[in-house]
């Protein structure tokens, strides 16, 4: 199976350039799972239906989100019929929407789509080991479905490797995101599973993590916020992971970094 991750999609630019390389790249890479952390989509700060379905229709499986889940109150609401956005499984018990979905791809495969949020300078959620824990109990790879892929949206890679250790093995990847930087960890895991610590984000890389400069130079500066944060409007560079995975098991066979834009220096997969 291939999969594709899209990080972190920043604002206008973020999604113009998903919106724009996502159809070319399912068809040049054949791409049989394609997942987007949407969470910054909307201004920087959440996500909305329009986006979302946007999203959708030009090819994305499934949309995860994070800490900003439901920084858009609308998405208190429309979370519910869009069973394609999942929101980290670990908020508490009664929390709209779902934190894992069994997406069902072109060819009859199922596949587990989680998202967890980590605890580690992030908001006190249930903890994400033990939820990740019941939700592959009750999905198991290889038994109920034929991939697992997990976006483990956290401020601390120290917990983020964790948690590639915890589920190392039973899931077929996990990869972080957050702090909208990529890291050059990409790796399988010795039980087979695909883990970096970021994947780094869909947006202007002439920014600070996406927004525009000016207000975070300030505010490190002077100490004292001046206005709000506001997403950069320059042209977007695409940042994700391309994983494959062994039709028999489920598990990573190949794993490789993909950046496209004009910033970053450029990565795509070989194998494909």
């Amino acid at each position: 199976m291939r999969i594709l991750f899209l990080g972190d999609l920043v604002g206008r630019s973020g999604r113009q350039v998903a919106l724009d390389q996502i159809p070319r790249l399912r068809q040049r890479w054949k791409i049989d799972l394609l997942v987007v952390n949407g969470e910054n989509a909307a201004g920087g700060f959440g996500i909305n239906e329009d986006i979302y379905e946007s999203l959708i229709e030009v090819g994305a499986d499934a949309v995860t989100l994070g800490n900003h889940a439901f920084d858009q109150r609308e998405t208190l609401v429309f979370i519910e019929r869009a069973d394609r956005l999942i929101r980290p499984a670990n908020f508490p018990p009664g929390t709209p929407g779902r934190g894992a979905a069994l997406i069902d791809i072109h060819d009859g495969r199922r596949v587990l789509v989680m998202n967890l949020m980590g605890r580690i300078y992030m908001d006190a959620l249930d903890d994400p080991f033990a939820i990740a824990e019941r939700e592959l109990s009750a999905c198991p790879l290889g038994q109920a479905c034929d991939a697992v892929f997990i976006d483990f949206h956290a401020e601390a890679t120290s917990e983020k490797q964790a948690f590639g250790w915890f589920v190392d093995g039973r899931a077929s990847a996990v990869v972080g995101t957050h702090t909208h930087v990529p890291t050059a960890d990409h790796q399988i895991l010795p039980g087979g599973t695909a883990y970096i610590s970021d994947a780094g984000m869909c947006g202007d890389y002439d920014s600070v993590l996406g927004m525009d400069k000016e207000e975070p130079l300030r505010r490190f500066t002077r100490k004292i916020p001046s206005g709000r944060f506001e997403p950069a409007t320059g042209e977007g560079t695409l940042c994700g992971l391309a994983v494959e995975t062994d039709d028999a098991t489920g598990l990573a066979v190949k794993v490789a970094p993909v950046r496209i834009g004009p910033r970053l220096a450029a990565a795509e997969p070989g194998f494909w």
